[in-house]
């Protein structure tokens, strides 16, 4: 009997990894509003390295529509503006001395629909698939 609670604790704790996985995924999505989260696959070269975007600067989210990303260092500003336009995220930073401002577009329903779409069609997290299969292989 502790050997099957020991097993389900364990596959608890798991779980909870993989939900946090899934959770940084959905947090990537634009869904017309803000969200901090759209910018951390944003890697910008700073100091002879590729750096996450939030090792440079702090994300914050003003309004529902407006991203602002405040640079610390301010000779990284322009490497900053230039990582988030070629991160294919749709997004044009305005730079104002050490910080640039994101705006959102308002969304349309066809991209709501293809949002809607991309969260159907997401394959499972590999982290979730792992944690169910090993939990219950009847599954797999």
């Amino acid at each position: 009997m502790t050997m099957a609670t020991h097993d389900l604790n364990e596959v608890k704790r798991r779980m909870q990894g993989a939900i946090q996985v899934l959770k940084q995924e959905l947090g990537g999505l634009r869904t017309g509003r803000a969200s901090a989260g759209i910018l951390e696959p944003v890697q910008v070269e700073a100091y002879g390295t590729h750096m996450p975007l939030n090792q440079l600067a702090t994300i914050s989210v003003p309004e529902p529509r407006l991203l602002s990303v405040q640079v610390w260092d301010r000779a990284m500003v322009h490497a900053v503006e230039k990582a988030i336009i070629s991160s294919n995220l749709g997004l044009t930073p305005a730079p104002k001395a050490r910080c640039c401002a994101c705006a959102f577009p308002n969304s349309m329903r066809n991209a709501a629909r293809k949002w809607s779409r991309s969260v159907t069609n997401m394959p499972k997290p590999r982290a979730l698939r792992s944690v169910t299969c090993a939990a219950m292989p009847s599954t797999c």
